[in-house]
């Protein structure tokens, strides 16, 4: 796994959303500590808006990579969720396997 801090420096986020973009291109990557942490981001709004949509989205793909917490959270965002969010999660999950979508566009 690599050695990095995205998990360390979430609490930063509350206060400094700078830091969303570099956790973002470390999940594009596929990193899987950065795609747990993506889904935080959005599940709890730190740096960015929450949406869970997003949320789940991230989730799902550090869960396909074997990450045990990120299943964990993400049935917690699920239950959370709308009807609506939950089908702007499938959308995301339809497209490509790993792509960056923009802050608070569920669509991509």
């Amino acid at each position: 796994m690599a050695d990095n801090s995205y998990l360390k420096d979430l609490i930063l986020l509350r206060n400094d959303p700078s830091k969303v973009p570099v956790v973002r291109e470390a999940a594009a990557r596929g990193e899987v500590d950065a795609l747990y942490a993506m889904g935080l981001i959005y599940a709890e709004g730190r740096g960015v808006g929450i949406d869970l949509a997003q949320a789940h989205y991230w989730l799902s793909l550090a869960v396909e990579q074997g990450d045990r917490d990120a299943e964990l959270l993400r049935n917690i965002v699920g239950s959370r969720m709308t009807d609506t969010e939950y089908a702007a999660a499938k959308r995301l999950r339809a497209g490509a396997s790993l792509q960056i979508v923009g802050a608070g566009e569920p669509d991509g």
